[in-house]
C-alpha cells in the first residue's frame, strides 16, 4: 500500500484522500441510520460494507427494510443499481490484474476510484489511482460505519440530526450527472411518475422496481461509437 501512495503524485494523492475522508463520513451516516433509525442489529450494517461494499446499493436495501418492505425486492433493487460495475469491469479489467488480485480488485471497485483511474494518462498512475482510492474507500467507509453504528445505537432519534438526508443525497448525487442527458432525463421522470403513483398502493421496495419501465421510453439519437465512449 506504501509503495502504491508513493507512486501517486502528490495532487492526486490529496484528492483520493479527501474521498476517502468524505466516504467514511457517509459511512458513518450509513451506520447510524441503519442502527438508530432502522432498527437494525449492528452486525447487518457492518456485515454488508465489508461484503457487498457499495454504498447506494445498501443505503437502498436498509431504506425499504426498514420502511418494512420484501428483503428480496430489496436485494433486487440493490442488485440494479449496481449493474453499471459491469461496464466498470470492462474499462479497468488491464489495471486489477490476473490471478489472485482479480476477486480483492474487483470488490474495491467504486465510482470513485474508477473514475480516478480512468482520468490519468500514464499507466502506472492509473493503476495506482485505482488501488489507493478503492483500499482507501473501502477502510474509511467501513470504519465509518462502525462508529456510526454504534453512535446509531445510542441516538434513536437519527432525524434529529439530518442523517435522514444522507441517502436521499447520496442517490441524487449519483444520478444528477447522467440527468444532463435528455433521453435520461426523460426516462427519469417517467420512472419517478411511476413510482410515486404506485407507493400508496403497493408495499415498499417495490414502486422502486416498478419505476424501471421509464427504461422502455429511452431513446436516444447519438450514433453508436458516441455511446459507447
Amino acid at each position: 500500500m506504501r509503495s502504491i501512495w508513493r507512486t501517486l503524485d502528490r495532487g492526486l494523492a490529496r484528492d483520493i484522500g479527501l474521498v476517502c475522508l468524505a466516504d467514511g463520513v457517509v459511512g458513518l451516516s450509513y451506520g447510524a441510520i441503519s442502527v438508530g433509525g432502522g432498527g437494525l442489529p449492528l452486525w447487518v450494517p457492518v456485515l454488508l460494507s465489508i461484503v457487498v461494499f457499495a454504498g447506494a446499493s445498501q443505503f437502498l436495501f436498509v431504506g425499504i427494510v426498514a420502511a418494512g418492505g420484501n428483503p428480496i425486492a430489496a436485494m433486487i433493487a440493490g442488485l440494479l443499481v449496481n449493474t453499471r460495475h459491469v461496464a466498470f469491469g470492462l474499462a479497468v479489467s488491464d489495471l486489477i490484474g490476473g490471478g489472485w488480485r482479480r476477486l480483492p480488485g474487483s470488490h474495491v471497485m467504486t465510482d470513485e476510484n474508477v473514475a480516478f483511474a480512468m482520468g490519468q494518462d500514464d499507466p502506472q498512475q492509473k493503476r495506482a489511482a485505482y488501488w489507493a482510492g478503492g483500499i482507501g474507500i473501502f477502510l474509511c467507509w467501513n470504519v465509518g460505519v462502525v462508529i456510526g453504528g454504534l453512535a446509531g445505537s445510542v441516538i434513536t432519534d437519527t432525524d434529529v440530526f439530518g442523517l435522514d438526508a444522507a441517502f436521499p443525497a447520496v442517490l441524487l448525487a449519483l444520478v444528477l450527472p447522467a440527468l444532463r442527458d435528455r433521453a435520461t432525463r426523460t426516462a427519469a421522470l417517467i420512472g419517478v411518475v411511476v413510482a410515486l403513483a404506485a407507493t400508496p398502493f403497493l408495499p415498499p421496495g417495490l414502486p422502486v422496481l416498478l419505476a424501471l419501465v421509464g427504461l422502455l421510453f429511452y431513446r436516444t439519437d447519438k450514433p453508436a461509437l458516441e455511446v459507447s465512449r
